[in-house]
């Protein structure tokens, strides 16, 4: 058996004596059982009694990876809502290796809890936009070059990125369209002017979860410092979130006006993402999106 990209698994006997050491685990026998994962990152359960880890191994993938390790701990120095705790990180070549505390899920999306949670992650700010360092958005790079402008960041280091891939791969028609909406894009933020919060910045359903203590939870996130309102439009895209969890939001960070209308064009960066990274339909809702963005004001 082998990780994604092909390389053999001879790094896991080195993940079980790195949590002996850090950790208070016995010596029973490691049990390993894939989960999944895509083409380039593949995913485990690790028991080894009385513990349980969450395992992702990679080849080639450090950044990846380490950008997660690092967006996770940002998320958990807020205290604002619970994430896996980051237990071990390396990379010894070919291989990288993030092993996390593991989570038991009830429930995936959220109510109330996690709407309050997330409000008060979002309470975290900075003074600039972006991050300091790139990461990833699923499977994709996501550019995070400080910017001082929101309008200019969400432009120029989501959209338009997202545009210049679908014209590498042949989506010309889908690139044309986003030219004429990267000219509108000042018009449709104009006079919005959000705080940058921290951001989850990939928080659909599956990504977010009831745990068997009730707690709340969030994971795989792509951290940046944004408009909370990305966080928020991202979870009506592929549902899973209930009216409580909206509710719980606003009464404690009540929504700037024109949220509505702005949460096309935020979902618009995922779908985009969606339609280069598989195809499909997802390039036919984008040339949607793009064209109800475009009959607006």
């Amino acid at each position: 058996m082998t990780v994604a990209g092909g390389a053999s698994l001879e790094w896991q006997p080195r993940v079980v004596e790195t949590l002996r050491r850090l950790c208070d685990v016995g010596r029973d026998a490691a049990s390993w059982r894939r989960l999944g994962g895509n083409t380039s990152v593949s995913h485990w359960s690790l028991s080894i009694p009385p513990s349980r880890f969450f395992v992702k191994a990679a080849v080639g993938d450090s950044m990846g990876l380490d950008a997660e390790r690092e967006g996770l701990q940002a998320i958990a120095a807020t205290g604002a809502v619970k994430v896996p705790a980051v237990i071990a990180f390396w990379q010894d070549e070919p291989v990288t290796v993030l092993v996390l505390d593991w989570l038991e899920i009830v429930a995936t999306g959220g109510g109330a809890a996690l709407g309050a949670a997330l409000a008060r992650m979002h309470a975290s700010t900075s003074t600039r936009f972006g991050w300091h360092r790139d990461n990833t958005i699923g499977a994709a790079p996501q550019q995070n070059a400080w910017a001082d402008d929101w309008t200019a960041f969400f432009r120029d280091r989501r959209l338009r990125v997202q545009f210049e891939i679908a014209g590498r791969q042949g989506h010309s028609e889908l690139a044309r369209a986003g030219e004429a909406l990267l000219e509108r894009v000042p018009a449709l933020l104009a006079g919005h002017r959000p705080k940058a919060s921290l951001l989850h910045g990939d928080l659909w359903s599956g990504n977010a979860a009831r745990l068997g203590d009730g707690v709340s939870a969030v994971f795989d996130p792509a951290v940046y410092y944004g408009d909370g309102e990305t966080d928020l439009a991202m979870t009506s895209l592929f549902g899973g979130f209930d009216a409580s969890f909206y509710q719980a939001y606003a009464s404690l960070a009540p929504l700037a006006d024109g949220h509505a209308a702005r949460r096309t064009l935020y979902n618009l960066y995922h779908v985009l993402n969606h339609a280069n990274l598989f195809g499909g339909a997802y390039a036919g809702q984008a040339k949607r999106m793009i064209a109800e963005l475009l009959r607006g004001r």
